[in-house]
């Protein structure tokens, strides 16, 4: 690149700061020169030198009546990065993930002429897929992370659609084997270990984890050797954790920041329906997909979804390779009947064959590169 470049980069989850700050530094190592960032960042996309008009952080809220009581937020926010996207004019804007939002601001970015590329495409095909119109109208690249997107998006019309891999292919990994992390846990490798995975949002973890809870109380009963952990993504969780185990007599092990090492010690474990169970697909950790919202908004969402599957790596699979226990079904009594299931060795063995057959598909690591690639190829058309 000849000329500095001004790159406006928007995520507004946890997950879609960890890509964006990625593709930030995949974009500063393959502009060979200067370029620079701005837009609505979290902690990860600050740290790699993206300029916050807004801090991403107290973006991440789910639910109907959640997101109604946040909504002049929100407008504060568009209207922070509107004003800048205008004064600023970046070469383009790299929209990454949280649609409700991103599909908003793509309107007013087209309008401006400011070239959109939107990286990890909304899952339209999942459901509200009126969706996919906006997509059409004002987007110029649209970067997919699913193996099946590409073809599905081309079909619905969309003419400038990228494959890129999906950034999580290889960058899943334990960096502890199942011997070293039950040691500094306090667990018997020798033992059966189960991972019980409450999701990263207070209301998933007050809803979801008691729960679990409940389930790993069946299945001490059934068996009193098992042990549990409870891996959280951070410390922000640790005291609606705390609270909702401290109803359990039983001894469970809360470790932060480690899900992926405990993903792989672990025999099977019961998984809040997320980007987790693509993690815990990719480590090959046999698993129950779980999820449970309020009452108001399953019968708002649930007519709105058009695919048969809610996990990812069930979507990837094109196939019910983990079962899912969503809502009503989600009760202790049917959690703890699949998980002693999923500790059947054959079955145990079966699944994991599955899990990394599945896991295969979304390529061998890359995507930050691809992407940027992709992304500056676009600029320079």
């Amino acid at each position: 690149m000849d000329s500095p470049l001004k790159i406006m980069i928007v995520a507004g989850e946890a997950s879609g700061d960890t890509h964006a700050a990625k593709l930030v530094e995949a974009l500063k190592d393959s502009a060979g020169g200067s370029v620079s960032f701005f837009g609505s960042a979290g902690p990860k996309m600050r740290a790699a030198g993206v300029f916050p008009i807004v801090e991403a952080d107290r973006l991440s809220i789910m639910g109907l009546l959640e997101v109604a009581w946040a909504l002049p937020m929100f407008w504060s926010v568009m209207r922070k990065l509107k004003k800048a996207a205008a004064a600023e004019r970046p070469d383009v804007a790299v929209l990454v993930d949280f649609p409700e939002f991103n599909l908003r601001l793509a309107k007013f970015l087209h309008k401006q002429g400011i070239p959109v590329v939107y990286y990890i495409a909304p899952q339209v095909w999942a459901w509200r897929e009126y969706r996919v119109n906006a997509l059409r109208r004002n987007v110029d690249l649209l970067l997919t992370i699913l193996p099946f997107e590409k073809k599905w998006f081309e079909e619905r019309g969309l003419r400038n659609v990228e494959y890129v891999g999906n950034p999580l292919a290889r960058e899943v990994a334990a960096t502890k084997d199942r011997a070293e992390f039950a040691r500094e846990n306090g667990l018997d490798p020798e033992r059966p270990i189960i991972a019980l995975l409450p999701g990263s949002r207070h209301k998933e973890i007050v809803r979801i984890l008691p729960v679990l809870v409940e389930t790993a109380s069946l299945l001490a009963a059934r068996d009193e050797s098992r042990q549990f952990v409870v891996p959280l993504a951070s410390d922000k969780n640790l005291h609606d954790a705390e609270a909702a185990l401290a109803a359990s007599k039983l001894p469970f092990t809360v470790v932060v920041g480690e899900t992926h090492n405990a993903l792989n010690a672990a025999d099977a474990a019961a998984v809040t329906s997320g980007t987790a169970t693509l993690e815990a697909g990719i480590i090959g950790t046999p698993m129950a997909i779980v999820y449970k919202t309020s009452a108001l908004n399953y019968k708002i969402f649930v007519p709105l979804i058009s695919t048969e599957h809610f996990g990812l790596i069930n979507l990837i699979a094109g196939d019910r390779i983990v079962n899912e226990l969503m809502q009503d079904e989600f009760t202790p009594e049917r959690l703890a009947d699949e998980i002693e299931r999923l500790l059947e060795p054959a079955v145990n063995k079966e699944v994991r064959a599955k899990l990394h057959a599945a896991a295969e598909t979304l390529g061998h690591g890359g995507a930050s590169k691809r992407a940027a690639e992709a992304i500056l190829r676009e600029i320079e058309n």
